[in-house]
């Protein structure tokens, strides 16, 4: 099904952000050579993240420990400013054992939950807080061509219920047309079979024509994506494409990968849909979990303080008898 199907939506969000900024922020993980250093600097149309310097041979063998790196980047998508943050996973994957890796990942989401919810608990709230919430994780999935890897089940089942994962699939240009349907299918087999929970577009169904859309676009899942590396000028203008020794890709081209369809997604039609749900459904979720731990459900903490009230009342009558 081609994505020229897919029509543009307004989102009042996005509206009502134009003039102070819209801040969100999207986590990339992937091993590494999947392509996450082209695909950022491909959705943000700038070199955000420079070339890296060839590894040294002698320790090219030694998996670095994962680390997190932030870019903070400013963009403009049809006259709305965004304030996008993104970080980056690095080396996630790259060792033997990634059990370090899961923990690391799910810590920092947690962590970002529970820095708003102390500033939520405070009397006087900073105006100028920056909500560091993730709206959006890009899984980068090896083209393996067979299914998803054990590292890949994982991943998804310990942090789907934290964050929007949206998977999609690294260097999709080394797959065939036909290896690259059949690896969708092998990938979304398994996302059924798990019960993995990636980010599902048809989540809000109040919207009858939105929900049209997004039945489309799950038809992509996991997207395709190739990433550019240079741009070129033809007959029809400059095109942005990826060089081989046997021709070009041109990542524009709906027909030849789903980028052009992804970063529409994430940056103009669902951004909205992609905060609302974090901060509504994932993020509400972990706050009644969290209160529950702590040893007091919401609205426990109401009916003690009228109980409180109450029996203050109940003295104060007693002493003017």
């Amino acid at each position: 099904m081609s994505s020229r199907a897919i029509t543009p939506r307004p989102s009042s969000y996005r509206y009502k952000s134009e003039k102070r900024g819209m801040t969100y922020n999207i986590m990339l993980v992937g091993q590494s050579g999947l392509g996450r250093r082209t695909f950022l600097n491909t959705l943000c149309e700038r070199e955000v993240i420079p070339p890296t310097e060839a590894p040294n041979p002698d320790t090219a063998n030694v998996a670095d420990p994962m680390k997190f790196d932030t870019y903070e980047i400013n963009l403009e998508e049809e006259g709305t400013r965004i304030n996008l943050k993104v970080i980056d996973a690095a080396g996630f994957g790259d060792g033997l054992d990634n059990t370090s890796c899961f923990k690391q990942l799910q810590d920092y989401i947690e962590a970002q939950f529970d820095e708003v919810l102390v500033e939520e608990s405070r009397i006087k709230r900073n105006r100028r807080y920056r909500d560091h919430r993730l709206h959006v994780l890009i899984y980068f999935i090896a083209p393996t061509g067979h299914s998803l890897r054990e590292l890949d089940i994982e991943l998804i089942r310990r942090l789907g219920e934290y964050v929007n994962i949206i998977p999609v699939i690294g260097r999709a240009d080394s797959l065939t047309v036909d290896e690259l349907a059949a690896f969708k299918q092998n990938v979304m087999r398994d996302i059924d079979y798990y019960k993995l929970p990636v980010y599902n577009f048809c989540w809000d169904e109040s919207d009858s024509d939105a929900l049209k859309e997004n039945r489309e676009i799950m038809d992509f899942i996991p997207f395709s994506v190739v990433t550019c590396d240079e741009v070129i000028d033809n007959e029809y203008g400059s095109v942005r494409v990826r060089r081989y020794p046997w021709g070009t890709i041109e990542i524009d081209d709906e027909s030849q990968c789903d980028f052009v369809l992804l970063r529409y997604i994430l940056l103009n039609s669902h951004i909205a849909d992609l905060i609302n749900y974090t901060e509504d459904v994932l993020y509400e979720n972990y706050r009644t979990k969290k209160l529950e731990v702590g040893g007091f459900a919401e609205g426990e903490d109401e009916d003690e303080d009228e109980d409180a009230a109450e029996e203050s009342h109940a003295a104060s009558a007693k002493k003017q008898e």
